[in-house]
């Protein structure tokens, strides 16, 4: 099935628009609830400050990642390096065989799902499962994130109701209170028996090489704890300086992500057990993937790509996603972010049409804590997509003639006098007449109805309105 297909097939689904809408409705009330001045006075402050450290910090990063890997080591941890997502699995695999593992136990983490790690550890015979609530029901569902933040956005409660039944053999249950404590009953078991847990990683800091999880339902503290083994998947931008830092990034993320003043749970772990601990995993990894992220590091452009902090505020707020949802992105990462990560990390040339998955309409920038100028990269895309694709010539002849069009004011001016006359008035155009509905032109007004022009031109108006006023 080709992407329009599936993204026509999405739009005309009115039981899944409304359960979009409806989730990333709420989430963008809640953050902006949060981000008020009278609440949050400093906010603007905060992304321009977080936006400098993440600067900084990419800059050097050779420096930070070696200070982290030392502070790692120091308080009896690993670090691991992977150039690719099939050297982290390798590794998993690996060390899972070594230590005769059977059952993993896995957090919310996104880099992971870069590894399709839960298939690879299946394939051999290991079985993983999620823990965090959401990501728990696309597993059963067999799907991936449908959303940064919240993974099973797109489902109903009466979708997660027949999922269960289906897959946990148990009488329907709607009410989502005792959808969790069902879910809460299965998993327990599966922390208690866990051999390994893995997790992901919100921040990685530097100078006491503690890795940093935020979460609200407190599955990721037992899967670093409960099981012997811990391993912790991180991109390498994940890092920051100092544990000072954390507090413009928690701060920004709780608000941005779910409208919290903080996460419910903060959770700092750096190394195993130690000899008078009673809770702990007893051996300790941290494994750093660079995946593709390296390239974005040799542009001091398009490197802010590599700020982001995973908040999913830009995803609420695009109209685009809210339309199409999460699952017609083609990779892990949707919405806008996922727009301009996608492409760099797997070539323009895979998927050229997703920096057009976009309306430029701003909100993603405006919203964004880090200071993500989405829209210029996105037109930076589009530029390579348009350098490397040879147009065809009824496309060249078009825009050269719109070109002329438009940098002559008096034809401009007659070509809008000339569509107002010939316009059903009031009335937005679904369709262009024969002779220019060919090629793109076709294309393009296939998704898209256009307003009627106006009876009168901006510039009739302000002739008007100069005259009135002499």
């Amino acid at each position: 099935m080709t992407p329009l297909v599936q993204i026509r097939e999405t739009i005309a689904n009115a039981g899944l628009q409304q359960a979009i809408y409806a989730s990333t409705g709420r989430l963008m009330d809640k953050r902006r609830h949060a981000v008020a001045p009278e609440v949050f006075p400093d906010y603007q402050e905060l992304r321009s400050q977080a936006n400098l450290l993440k600067r900084h910090t990419l800059e050097h990063l050779d420096f930070y990642l070696e200070q982290f890997e030392n502070n790692v080591a120091a308080r009896g941890g690993k670090v691991i390096w992977c150039r690719t997502p099939g050297e982290v699995a390798d590794f998993i695999l690996g060390l899972a065989r070594e230590r005769e593992a059977r059952l993993v136990v896995k957090s919310k983490s996104m880099t992971t799902e870069e590894l399709h790690l839960n298939e690879r550890l299946e394939q051999h015979g290991l079985e993983a499962v999620e823990t965090d609530l959401g990501e728990y029901i696309i597993q059963l569902a067999g799907q991936r994130p449908y959303h940064i933040v919240a993974p099973a956005l797109h489902m109903t409660r009466y979708d997660v109701a027949d999922l269960f039944t289906g897959k946990l053999r148990i009488e329907k249950e709607t009410a989502p209170e005792k959808q969790t404590l069902i879910a809460r009953g299965v998993l327990r078991q599966k922390f208690l028996s866990a051999d390994i847990g893995i997790s992901g990683a919100n921040f990685l800091v530097a100078d006491s090489g503690a890795v940093v999880l935020v979460e609200n339902e407190g599955n990721a503290r037992l899967t670093t704890s409960a099981p012997p083994i811990h391993i912790a998947v991180a991109g390498i931008e994940k890092m920051i300086p100092r544990a000072q830092d954390l507090a413009v990034f928690l701060r920004l993320l709780g608000s941005s992500a779910t409208g919290q003043a903080l996460t419910v749970y903060t959770s700092f772990l750096a190394g195993p057990r130690r000899p008078l601990e009673l809770d702990g995993p007893d051996e300790f990894y941290v494994v750093l993937l660079d995946g593709g992220r390296t390239r974005l590091l040799a542009d001091a452009e398009r490197r802010q790509s590599l700020f982001c902090i995973r908040c999913g505020a830009c995803l609420n707020h695009c109209p685009v996603y809210r339309k199409i949802g999460g699952h017609n992105y083609p990779w892990v990462y949707s919405g806008p972010i996922g727009a301009i990560i996608t492409p760099q990390f797997h070539g323009i040339d895979r998927d050229p049409w997703l920096p057009y998955a976009s309306s430029l309409c701003g909100a993603c920038a405006e919203v964004c804590p880090v200071k993500i100028d989405i829209p210029k990269l996105l037109l930076d895309l589009r530029a390579d997509v348009t350098t490397r694709t040879r147009r065809g010539l009824a496309e060249r002849f078009a825009f050269r003639m719109y070109a002329w069009l438009a940098t002559s004011p008096a034809l401009f001016g007659f070509a809008g006098r000339v569509a107002a006359l010939l316009a059903p008035s009031n009335t937005w155009i679904k369709r262009l007449p024969w002779f220019l509905n060919v090629g793109p032109v076709a294309k393009w007004i296939s998704q898209r109805d256009l307003p009627p022009p106006p009876a009168k031109s901006f510039r009739r108006l302000w002739k008007e309105r100069k005259r009135h006023a002499a």
